[in-house]
């Protein structure tokens, strides 16, 4: 992996932006895009990366998802402690004593995640996992009139995971928090940066979309700002190489980038599939098949526009996944970026018309 990706990888993860909150990660994306394509934005706040091969057309779109789930504050108690609501898909388990950034009107502030003492649980509460309506979220303030006077908190704020990106034990394995998914808006930088000394056959729009993680809507305006003829989602996917994950379809961290084949918002358009496979097998590019009964991407709102869009996901394998904390493998995020480009080379007006 380039200094450069990891670089971006850093800034994008580290960064805040929560669904109707992504302002923060497109100016990163503009920062470093401007002098590598033509930017514009939607009017819903996605931005769009332009990078003209020899022909306008095929226009081909490759969306990645600015925002990351988190929190939204709902209430204060009089106590100070906050009281929130989920941005995005969560497992309630999973929340417990975690570290999180509140940002309010006067800062952002680390907070920790609380509920009710196991001392004072009963029997049978002790049996099921809390849920996020009875979690609280401690700010360290000593009542809501300091939270709200002094800290400017108040209903609606954004709250974060808190997890620095960094190496693990192996330095292959990379950890941060929101590579879902940022690790596609990276991808889409990546391959437009490539594509500066290559001749492409199309021109090549990539997008940082807004609000995936609350119904794909920025993919739809997106699309009506863009009206391509082609769509690679690049997004994150699931890795089952974990205790209890593993199966005939497991998929593992470095094994490759996955190709879909069912999602449930989309069936991935069976001629751009093959191409996929072709190309990867062709090149020697290692790649896994993928099938997501559960969740979607923002290809299931762009391949329905118009009059249809030859559409496939593209997945980075990833764990823990809608947490506080994913981990990737800097191979499949490099054969990923390889795969993506050797496909868009092919994808001339011709080979397009065919899909």
């Amino acid at each position: 992996m380039k200094q450069r990706t990891m670089n971006w990888l850093k800034t994008l993860t580290e960064a805040d932006g929560l669904a109707g909150y992504e302002r923060g990660i497109a100016a990163i994306i503009e920062k470093e895009m401007k002098n590598r394509a033509k930017i514009s934005h939607d009017k819903l706040g996605s931005i769009i990366c332009a990078k003209r091969g020899t022909a306008d057309r095929p226009r081909i779109m490759l969306p990645g998802h600015m925002d990351e789930v988190g929190f939204m504050v709902r209430s204060i108690t009089k106590e100070g402690y906050i009281k929130f609501i989920p941005v995005g898909g969560w497992w309630s388990q999973v929340l417990l004593a975690q570290r999180v950034r509140v940002h309010t009107g006067k800062g952002a502030f680390v907070g920790v995640v609380g509920s009710k003492p196991p001392h004072k649980l009963s029997d049978e509460e002790r049996k099921r996992p809390p849920e996020i309506k009875d979690m609280f979220i401690d700010l360290g303030v000593k009542d809501k009139d300091e939270a709200v006077k002094k800290f400017g908190l108040k209903p609606g704020d954004p709250i974060f995971p808190v997890c620095p990106f960094g190496e693990m034990a192996n330095s292959d394995y990379l950890l941060a928090k929101a590579h879902d998914d940022r690790i596609g808006c990276a991808l889409f930088m990546d391959a437009i940066t490539e594509l500066k000394v290559r001749k492409h056959p199309n021109t090549v729009y990539g997008v940082g979309t807004v609000q995936e993680e609350v119904g794909l809507r920025g993919a739809k305006t997106a699309a009506a700002a863009v009206d391509p003829d082609v769509a690679i989602c690049l997004d994150v996917g699931l890795a089952t190489d974990v205790p209890g994950g593993e199966g005939e379809d497991a998929n593992k961290l470095g094994a490759g980038p996955q190709i879909s084949l069912y999602d449930s918002s989309m069936v991935p358009n069976l001629r751009l599939r093959d191409l996929f496979i072709e190309t990867a097998e062709r090149r020697k590019i290692p790649y896994q098949l993928q099938f997501l009964e559960r969740g979607g991407t923002d290809a299931g709102r762009i391949h329905i526009h118009s009059t249809g869009v030859p559409s496939i996901y593209l997945g980075l394998p990833t764990r823990y996944i809608h947490s506080s904390v994913g981990v990737i493998h800097k191979s499949d995020y490099d054969n990923a970026l390889k795969l993506l480009i050797e496909v868009i080379m092919k994808l001339d007006a011709r080979t397009v018309a065919k899909l």
